[in-house]
């Protein structure tokens, strides 16, 4: 919108919005300065609703932890859930604000509102049944590869960007690993939207975590969108140039923003969880930038602590089901599956593990960002 206004009048003071980097702070400032008004009235509101985590988690049920997790868990009952609408809502609005308009940020705001309404039902159902389960897994599969499809085969078909999917980048290499293949360049766009859609979303189970990994995550990609929407910074670096890039720098930005805001409210102890509203959402969205960027290796690098979340249960219900046919009774890798619980498992408090996954998160992100000089 502002950059429209740019347009119509390009002198000064209007002409500054015509600059991603400035458009970019603007929105990292409008989506946390709108969390931060917007989150105490969205808290009150959700708590009159009764959208509330009164149920028992997943986590804590028959076989997958014992008493003192279940207390723990126990304490959070009551909190209002369904934060992530705050977070939609800022990064939306921001958006719409500051960036200009192309079919990658068209995108992004279409992956954003789908994931977040597949969440929100999921939420909508836990909280009225008081049930964990939600929405069953294979109505949230099928909407996850469904919109992931629909974006590969968009983004195939539109000339400036078939060689996101046509061609495989690698990080640390020059040029593209294998070229002219649209089929596995397709399955490779749904693997990074909907793996790391799920990802996100098996990590938020701990006050401060999620939302903090994803700002991590999130300040690697401010990085390399900007660069990668820039020819001369490509050029010299060495990576893909994407047309159009630039404005999800902006869109980084703003996710940076309702990040911090939703943050402020999120940390130990909670006053409001994002739930599957929020996880799904930013987790999707996080995929899908580096897949406009052509560098969705680079999301398993700086999504470190995202990747060993999921792999954690992976490895946790595979052993489980093949121990359980061969011996005829399940045995386990960990403690507890998502990794975080693990180590809450072994005596660690909550603010530890946060903060140390937080070390983690900034290691992966370091050595995602050299990725750009080591080619």
């Amino acid at each position: 919108m502002l950059y429209r206004l740019s347009e119509l009048f390009p002198f000064a003071p209007w002409s500054v919005f015509r600059y991603v980097t400035f458009r970019s702070a603007g929105a990292a400032v409008t989506a946390l300065l709108l969390s931060m008004l917007l989150g105490p009235r969205l808290i009150a509101w959700l708590s009159d609703l009764k959208f509330r985590q009164d149920y028992r988690p997943k986590d804590v049920k028959e076989g997958q932890t014992d008493s003192s997790a279940a207390a723990a868990d126990t304490a959070k009952r009551g909190t209002p859930t369904m934060g992530g609408i705050l977070i939609v809502l800022a990064l939306d609005l921001s958006v719409l604000l500051w960036a200009q308009w192309n079919p990658l940020v068209l995108l992004t705001a279409l992956t954003t509102i789908v994931l977040a309404g597949l969440g929100f039902y999921d939420d909508w159902l836990k909280v009225t049944k008081q049930d964990a389960e939600g929405a069953r897994s294979r109505v949230k599969l099928c909407t996850q590869f469904l919109l992931a499809a629909f974006i590969a085969v968009y983004l195939w078909r539109l000339p400036s960007t078939t060689a996101l999917v046509s061609e495989i980048q690698v990080p640390f290499l020059k040029a593209p690993l294998l070229v002219g293949l649209p089929i596995l360049g397709g399955l490779l766009t749904v693997f990074t939207i909907v793996g790391s859609s799920n990802a996100v979303n098996l990590t938020d189970g701990m006050d401060g975590l999620a939302i903090g990994c994803t700002l991590i995550c999130t300040l690697v990609f401010l990085v390399m969108t900007y660069i990668a929407g820039n020819a001369v910074f490509a050029k010299y670096l060495l990576v893909p140039h994407v047309t159009g890039a630039s404005e999800l720098t902006v869109v980084c930005a703003a996710l940076i923003g309702a990040c911090l805001g939703f943050l402020w409210f999120n940390c130990h102890p909670a006053e409001v969880f994002m739930g599957d509203t929020g996880s799904l959402a930013i987790g999707g969205l996080l995929g899908l930038m580096a897949v406009l960027i052509h560098q969705p290796f680079v999301l398993f690098i700086a999504g470190g602590v995202f990747v060993a979340e999921a792999v954690s249960v992976m490895l946790q219900v595979g052993w489980f089901k093949i121990t359980k046919r061969k011996y005829g009774q399940g045995r386990r890798i960990f403690l507890m599956s998502p990794l975080h619980h693990h180590f809450r498992k072994k005596g660690l408090a909550e603010s530890k593990i946060v903060a140390r996954f937080y070390i983690v998160a900034i290691l992966c992100a370091v050595v995602a960002l050299s990725t750009l000089k080591v080619r």
